[in-house]
């Protein structure tokens, strides 16, 4: 097990005065790690689409499917997560060291509250080991930095971006951030992401962005061409960039997958050549 790099990290304060991303998240998913800000967006949004809570669960599993297709059918024995939100079980390395008990998996996140959770996401098979780092995506330099520390770089790497450029706008240059996070990559690894459209159903998704909006948040929903665009130059895994619950449904365990619900997520998985 490594250590979490708390570099003036655990003196942030934790802002309760406006909803986070990844506490609303953890609303929706039925956790306990939110605050009354939090819990009072995710009413609101609720009111206006009540399949929220069933998208954000149904992007949870999404990444559960992909993370035993990665460990099972890719071969795949390191992780590196970006926008990890409050620990969830299970979280991503417990699927992963369950099929490979040597897998390496690394956290990152930007929230002060998930930093005071790290020590769920650090609980490893003795086989493998797990670190988090307190970074925010706009660092992807300082992200890969750090987690050269744990992941060997010249092995291929599963690099997952599940839920998370949604929260980037054009000023972020998304494209420009994943970019340099998989051009850091060796041949071999994949890219792993999951992005809000507003494509199925555009008057909740409109709803729900003016909702984050006036608590701060920005939300920013793409086309399908759009989110494809996240992948050039990478190889998509089949069945390329769809709707979440279209991705390898059999590959579900305990969750369920509607493949006739519309989920307002594109999800893909593209391999670097």
């Amino acid at each position: 097990m490594a250590g979490t790099d708390s570099t003036d990290a655990r003196t942030d304060r934790i802002d309760t005065s406006r909803p986070h991303p990844a506490r609303v998240y953890d609303w929706f998913l039925g956790g306990k790690d939110n605050y009354p800000v939090d819990e009072e967006l995710g009413r609101q949004i609720m009111g206006v689409d009540g399949t929220a809570r069933h998208v954000a669960r149904t992007n949870r599993w999404f990444m559960q499917r992909v993370t035993r297709w990665m460990a099972r059918q890719a071969g795949v024995r390191q992780y590196l997560d970006i926008g990890t939100g409050i620990p969830t079980e299970p979280n991503l390395h417990q699927i992963a060291q369950a099929a490979a008990p040597e897998s390496r998996v690394v956290y990152a996140d930007n929230d002060p509250i998930v930093l005071t959770h790290a020590e769920a996401l650090l609980r490893s098979t003795p086989e493998g080991v797990t670190d988090y780092i307190q970074a925010d995506v706009r660092e992807p330099e300082r992200i890969l930095e750090q987690a050269r520390k744990t992941l060997d770089f010249t092995r291929p790497v599963s690099l997952s971006l599940v839920a998370l450029t949604h929260f980037l706008g054009d000023e972020d240059r998304p494209y420009d951030l994943v970019e340099r996070l998989v051009a850091a990559l060796p041949p071999g690894s994949h890219l792993v992401l999951s992005q809000l459209t507003a494509d199925l159903d555009p008057a909740a998704v409109l709803r729900g962005v003016q909702m984050y909006s006036a608590g701060g948040v920005t939300l920013v929903p793409r086309t399908h061409a759009e989110v494809s665009r996240f992948f050039d130059g990478l190889e998509l895994v089949e069945p390329g960039v769809v709707q979440l619950t279209r991705w390898h449904p059999e590959l579900a365990v305990d969750e369920t997958v509607d493949e006739d619900a519309v989920i307002s997520l594109y999800g893909a998985v593209a391999r670097k050549p």
